[in-house]
């Protein structure tokens, strides 16, 4: 049941995705340009999405679960570690330079644009240097919590 719904909810995301045009990369890049020919339709889009997200937000941080009862433990609003600013970054530099951040790219992947296919690959080989690398810190860091008994 959850993966069905999940299906849904990523095909609800798709559908507005293209129908907002997000899935656009030169209509992103526009809205990144502020000192030229700006675009606002991604502000539109970004404050319809907080509208939609703000009730299941409230609603998860009173219950601490989702509507099927799966327990959700939201991040803490007071500490931002290193790696969450650093992501962001990273994350901001590579949408500011392509256009593209990862839900738009996946559901382009369908326009047959080889950019986008390159770019979705290095977007799974980041995903899996991030995951190498904190699986190695991880590591480092047990090991050296069993070092010190």
């Amino acid at each position: 049941m959850q993966a069905l719904l999940g299906l849904a909810a990523g095909l609800i995301f798709g559908i507005g995705l293209v129908i907002s045009g997000m899935t656009n990369p030169d209509r992103i890049l526009a809205f990144l340009d502020v000192a030229g020919v700006w675009n606002p339709s991604l502000a539109f889009v970004m404050v319809s999405a907080i509208a939609v997200a703000a009730p299941a937000f409230a609603y998860v941080r009173r219950q601490g679960k989702s509507l099927l009862g799966v327990t959700i433990e939201l991040p803490n609003r007071s500490h931002f570690p290193p790696r969450l600013i650093i992501g962001a970054a990273l994350f901001g530099v590579g949408w500011g330079l392509s256009g593209f951040c990862p839900g738009p790219a996946v559901v382009a992947l369908t326009h047959g644009d080889s950019r986008i296919a390159l770019f979705v690959l290095m977007l799974a080989i980041g995903w899996l240097l991030a995951d190498w690398l904190q699986n190695g810190l991880d590591a480092r860091r047990s090991d050296t919590a069993g070092n010190t008994k």
